[in-house]
């Protein structure tokens, strides 16, 4: 990894302040192999990206030129925002022609969307390196969705264990009263032992939403193909910046575009990707339950989606050094962030991840009620709110969704989740020093807090 050197704001002057906390950053940030290489291509012309061929152009390049197919006949930079509730055609012949159309990948009725949505999911299933994709109304819708195409009485469905929340209500108060037999399996499972002539469906997350595990993708995939299982996972975490789900043998991959995709906080959209087979169920699902999303969002997202590389770039830069700076400060039991050698799923994630944005789960020392108030209500720049991904940089208890409104016991560890944002980090270590010494009860912020001066050995080893 390369050398770390001190990240400050160079404009503002210190000098009659008190000191800061030293908070280092990655001066030439080194992202670990990607485990899935892609050979240096010459650039394509424009119409073969519009036309929806596999375009061998990098990531970046492809964020900025997929997706504009309707822009040429505004004479714009970015695809116009259509709206629309009624489809109408100039003819009978196109009308009975558009009935016959896949729903959501063309024009028939205000609810399969418009030229706007299928910019976006083009957009999408190319970064995803695969056919197809179907917008949904928010990440959980897409996470329903898939759940729901696959199960039914008789049918078992395995799901990953410490899935986000609500994919667990979803099915312990809706698939398995309703007859479907849901199983949840831990990290270290052997999942070919858990499978069933009756296993519809293999659902993951990972890393896993408030405990960091990570999962054996490439294996999950292997014994589920072996007995004709699909694979779904949600890959928000990820991104297909950093984390190319299809190619590690994923049928299904869903991403709550809400967070990084979009990266603004002002939306709510999910998107699935996968093959047009492998799409089949959801896509009939979506139509029928009414699961569509609107053209404006999609149009916002797909301005997110242009500048989606360069913000992970810097998340990512930003999230290891406010880490591995937290790792150094008394009252901090841990650091679960699997971009850090010291994580138990380090290796894991370096096999299947090209890069880690965050959010990353800190585990506070044993404290009062009173003292985790003090340090929830002392960060300034850390907004509280449940959700991550936008250009700004939220904490919140790394609690399940039932617990959320209880108190503690004094002697319980404290988990906290921290999205980084675009902020500085020099300015996020300064607020995190505050918010912790106000915790500990002290104004004096040097007497508990440690200066950085160098990076240890495992933070010089954290991308290899």
């Amino acid at each position: 990894m390369a050398a770390l050197v001190p990240f400050f704001v160079a404009d503002r002057a210190h000098t009659d302040a008190a000191p800061r906390a030293s908070c280092l950053m990655p001066a030439a940030f080194t992202a670990p192999p990607n485990p899935h290489p892609r050979s240096p291509h010459q650039f394509r012309n424009r119409h073969l990206i519009d036309q929806g061929k596999d375009d061998p152009m990098d990531t970046e390049t492809l964020l900025i030129h997929a997706a504009r197919r309707t822009a040429a006949a505004a004479h714009a930079v970015n695809p116009p925002l259509v709206r629309t509730s009624t489809t109408v055609f100039d003819s009978f012949d196109t009308y009975k022609q558009a009935q016959g159309t896949l729903v959501f990948d063309a024009p028939r009725y205000g609810r399969s969307g418009t030229s706007t949505t299928f910019e976006l999911q083009r957009a999408m299933a190319q970064l995803a390196h695969t056919e197809t994709c179907v917008a949904t109304t928010s990440g959980l819708a897409a996470i329903t969705a898939v759940l729901a195409a696959h199960a039914g009485p008789g049918r078992h469905i395995l799901v990953s264990g410490g899935v986000y929340g609500p994919t667990r209500v979803f099915c312990d108060n809706e698939l398995i009263p309703s007859g479907t037999d849901v199983e949840y399996f831990a990290h270290d499972t052997d999942v070919s032992s858990l499978l069933r002539d009756t296993t519809s469906l293999v659902f993951v997350e990972t890393p896993s939403s408030l405990t960091m595990e990570m999962w054996d993708v490439p294996a999950i995939c292997a014994a589920a193909h072996d007995r004709g299982v699909p694979v779904a996972c949600d890959a928000t975490w990820g991104t297909p910046v950093f984390f190319d789900a299809h190619a590690l043998g994923i049928d299904i991959s869903l991403h709550a575009a809400t967070k990084f995709i979009n990266g603004h906080s002002d939306l709510l959209l999910g998107l699935i990707t996968g093959t047009l087979a492998a799409l089949a169920d959801v896509r009939t699902y979506c139509d029928r339950s009414g699961t569509h999303a609107a053209p404006d969002t999609c149009w916002l997202t797909l301005r997110g989606l242009r500048t989606l590389a360069v913000r992970m770039e810097r998340h990512q830069r930003s999230a290891l050094a406010v880490a591995q700076w937290l790792r150094s400060q008394p009252g901090i039991r841990r650091v679960l962030f699997p971009a850090l050698a010291t994580d138990p799923g380090h290796e894991l994630w370096r096999s299947q991840f090209s890069g880690a944005a965050g959010p990353f789960i800190v585990e506070l020392a044993p404290c009062s009620e009173e003292a985790f108030t003090r340090f929830i209500d002392g960060l300034s720049l850390f907004s509280l709110g449940t959700s991550w991904g936008g250009f700004e940089s939220l904490v919140m208890p790394a609690v399940p969704h039932h617990l959320r409104a209880l108190a503690a016991p004094s002697n319980a560890p404290r988990p906290v989740r921290f999205h980084i944002g675009l902020e500085s980090v020099q300015d996020l270590c300064d607020d995190l020093a505050a918010a912790l010494a106000a915790m500990h009860g002290d104004g004096d912020m040097g007497s508990h807090l440690q200066e950085t001066s160098a990076p240890s050995s495992d933070q010089r080893t954290a991308h290899g």
